[in-house]
């Protein structure tokens, strides 16, 4: 299975192609995406993303993972969180949700198995 386009990106709004929902946050994988709902697991702008957010794309057998920080970079990702993904052998890309989209998207279009998790604010 195919990790999906992302098909738009703009302030507070994703499209996942294939997928009749428009995201704020979304996490996606090979074969699938939803919404990232933060009230999940705690996360919040600081610490940042847990690897309690990551665990869902981690078991679709991703090799890589994207992390969208949010438009502004206001969400922190703690060390902590990158050691997590090294240890299970994942490559990790942290970058601002803009950059974090079009390299998933590439990395997609290479057909890596890719997962992400993007905030679409700040």
């Amino acid at each position: 299975m195919a990790s999906p386009e992302i098909a738009s990106l703009s302030w507070g709004q994703m499209k996942v192609k294939g997928c009749s929902t428009t995201y704020k946050d979304c996490k996606v994988w090979p074969g699938g995406s939803r919404t990232w709902d933060w009230r999940e697991t705690g996360t919040n702008h600081s610490p940042g993303v847990q690897p309690a957010d990551l665990e869902e794309v981690v078991k679709k057998g991703v090799k890589t993972v994207v992390i969208g920080r949010g438009m502004s970079e206001a969400l922190q990702v703690p060390a902590s969180t990158v050691d997590y993904l090294k240890k299970n052998g994942i490559d990790v890309l942290v970058l601002q949700t803009e950059k974090a989209v079009a390299e998933y998207n590439s990395l997609a279009a290479q057909g890596v198995r890719v997962g992400g998790v993007f905030h679409s604010t700040c």
